[in-house]
């Protein structure tokens, strides 16, 4: 008699990651639809994603260990009266075509006062990050909320950031990303990106 393998989580995990970034690839080929988090990086990197969505799929420790982070805080604060993993989304109208601006904030208060925003990282240094507040600062717009807390876990440093609603124009940062102007736009993208070597304005590391 055969024994039965025994359940590997590993694979469990994997399969659910995977599954997550498949299901988004016939998405990330329309041009048409913008994530919020594309508002806040590198323009091209929008654009290449579009011509190489395929190589946005990706199996990252580190990518992994922040989906458990944010799924673990989620349960406690939907225990507290939040709704957490919201889908927000707005249709946003440039040279008479029509672009749906996309996100999913990881917790808003009942009464849609208070969004919470959820980042890990390795390291507590150089927090908060623009990139970040810009992000949480987006949400609030969508959501005509008053109110937002970026929250931080890192290996050293639990901490959060406060900050009220302030206009943001989402057509104009909708136009600068069309428009493509801003490759990259912090010096440390090129680093991280998976597009990088088809990139024509990849700023690489030495041996790369």
């Amino acid at each position: 008699m055969t024994k039965s393998r025994p359940m590997s989580v590993v694979e469990l995990i994997y399969e659910w990651i995977v599954k997550q970034q498949l299901e988004k690839l016939s998405e990330s080929r329309d041009p048409r639809v913008i994530y919020v988090t594309d508002l806040v990086a590198c323009t091209h990197k929008f654009h290449m994603r579009k011509s190489f969505p395929e190589l946005g799929i990706s199996f990252e420790p580190s990518a992994v260990l922040g989906d458990i982070a944010h799924i673990g805080l989620g349960k406690l604060l939907s225990e507290k009266g939040f709704s957490v993993e919201v889908e927000v989304s707005r249709e946003i109208e440039i040279e008479n075509v029509k672009y749906l601006l996309k996100g999913r904030v990881d917790a808003l208060s009942v009464d849609k006062g208070v969004v919470v925003e959820v980042k890990t990282s390795k390291s507590a240094v150089g927090l908060p990050r623009e990139h970040h507040v810009k992000q949480l600062k987006i949400y609030l717009e969508l959501l005509g909320a008053k109110h937002g807390v970026l929250v931080y876990i890192t290996p050293d440093k639990l901490v959060e950031y406060h900050y009220d609603y302030e206009p943001v124009d989402l057509e104009a940062e909708v136009r600068a990303l069309l428009a493509n102007t801003q490759h990259p736009r912090y010096p440390w993208e090129c680093g991280y990106c998976t597009y990088r070597k088809l990139c024509p304005y990849a700023q690489l590391a030495k041996g790369d």
